[in-house]
């Protein structure tokens, strides 16, 4: 159960996060960067999750995947 909520979690944030970074992304793109961003919101909100919840590892989620489209962007191969 918690890969299929991490999908979900991982498929709304990713969503959220290539649309406030303006990023035209296909679908299995969004979901594999929110999945990432999942992942590494939630090592590093740990804490915070473990306080509120659910609400807390979807903000970890989203600022997650923004961190890795800044990185992607900053840091990734230049066209």
């Amino acid at each position: 159960m918690p890969i299929i909520a991490l999908i979900v979690i991982g498929a709304a944030a990713g969503f959220l996060a290539t649309r406030l970074m303006k990023l035209e992304t296909d679908l299995i793109t969004t979901v594999v960067i929110g999945i990432f961003g999942a992942l590494v919101g939630g090592l590093v909100l740990r804490f915070m999750i473990a306080l509120t919840g659910f609400a807390a590892g979807f903000v970890g989620a989203v600022l997650g995947a923004m961190l890795l489209i800044w990185l992607w962007r900053t840091y990734g191969p230049k066209r």
